[in-house]
């Protein structure tokens, strides 16, 4: 927003019947004037329509993946080419799901803008969508059309071993769609995008889009959608496979770590969040940087880490949090995932994030 906006949009707080040519007349400027801005303003969603409604509970939009997770526990260890003894475990998934059920926990304001199919998994998202206070009515239902299930194996150690993912179904959010939704992103404080959705896609809402936008590369494979696209995004966070892919350069120590950091900034990103597994995470936002390591965490599951890190990520950005709280903040929201076998943690909260980051 600019300084001559915010002026406007201050003067219409005070006075929401406020005429242009009184705006005019105040700011001592042309009324044409006025009206351009005006109309930025409703582009940036912060006017909701005519008769200034101005936008009310400052919100975040996820734009992502919504499915159904299928899950292998084996209850020994795991012999591939085998059939092995074990449990599965069916529960509501996605990374852009994930992540925003996660910050309806932290009590966040969240819009979820996805694709279902109008089976009993889209109808069962639905529904605890609705229970959860999750604002999911700006998403896609299609009919005959199967919801996105995610089916992993895990090993003993509660690790992802194998997973097969039948998401075509996202292949429907068409920049037709997506540009019915823009005033909903424009009007977010942030907006998370993963790659779930088609390139075009994401092309479209990036270069149309006003938003503040928060990366999740979900996978190698879909990290490659957006190389091209980087720039446009303020902060990421991509594992090192995914870092590796995005800028071409190999990590093998810290020198490498920067050097990547570097390609994202020349590009235009802002933050920078590499995560290395058991070695930790690397952060850099140009004043600040290193490796923040923990100590070894024992992993019920897995699965969901990544999805809480990104949501206390975001938390801690709204609550301007410095780099290392957020950091702290969000890898221990991560391991309090980790403890659970559910992809989100039923105990998910600030509270509970807070006690477990004491002990990092």
């Amino acid at each position: 927003m600019t300084d001559r906006e915010e002026e406007i949009l201050q003067k219409i707080r005070e006075n929401p019947m406020i005429s242009q040519n009184e705006l005019a007349d105040m700011l001592n400027i042309t009324r044409s004037s006025i009206a351009v801005h005006i109309s930025n303003l409703m582009k940036k969603g912060y006017i909701k329509g005519k008769g200034y409604i101005l936008k009310e509970n400052p919100y975040i939009c996820v734009i992502g993946g919504a499915n159904i997770d299928i899950q292998g526990f084996p209850k020994e260890k795991l012999n591939p080419n085998d059939s092995n003894p074990g449990n599965l475990k069916i529960s509501l998934g996605g990374v852009g799901r994930n992540i925003a059920e996660n910050l309806v926990k932290l009590s966040q304001n969240t819009k979820l803008i996805t694709v279902l199919g109008d089976d009993i998994y889209g109808k069962k998202i639905l529904e605890h969508s609705l229970n959860i206070s999750l604002d999911i009515n700006d998403s896609l239902i299609l009919k005959n059309k199967n919801t996105s299930t995610y089916l992993s194996i895990l090993d003993e150690t509660g690790d992802m071993y194998v997973a097969i993912s039948a998401m075509d179904i996202f292949d429907e959010l068409h920049i037709e769609f997506m540009h019915k939704k823009m005033k909903y992103i424009n009007g977010a404080d942030i907006t998370v995008i993963d790659t779930n959705l088609p390139k075009k896609t994401i092309e479209y809402i990036l270069k149309t889009g006003n938003s503040k936008f928060y990366l999740d590369t979900v996978s190698v494979s879909k990290a490659k959608k957006i190389k091209d696209l980087i720039g446009y995004f303020h902060t990421i966070k991509p594992n090192k496979l995914e870092a590796e892919t995005l800028s071409e350069i190999s990590i093998n120590n810290e020198s490498d770590l920067d050097r990547n950091a570097e390609y994202f900034f020349n590009k235009g990103v802002k933050e920078v969040f590499i995560t290395l597994g058991k070695d930790g995470v690397y952060y850099n936002n140009k004043k600040e940087k290193g490796i923040f390591k923990i100590k070894e965490q024992k992993v019920v599951n897995a699965t969901g880490a990544g999805d809480a890190f990104m949501a206390a990520l975001i938390y801690s950005t709204i609550n301007n949090f410095s780099i290392k709280e957020k950091l702290s903040f969000s890898l221990a929201a991560s391991i309090l995932t980790m403890q659970s076998s559910d992809t989100i943690n039923p105990n998910f909260n600030f509270d509970n994030i807070r006690k477990i980051e004491k002990e990092l």
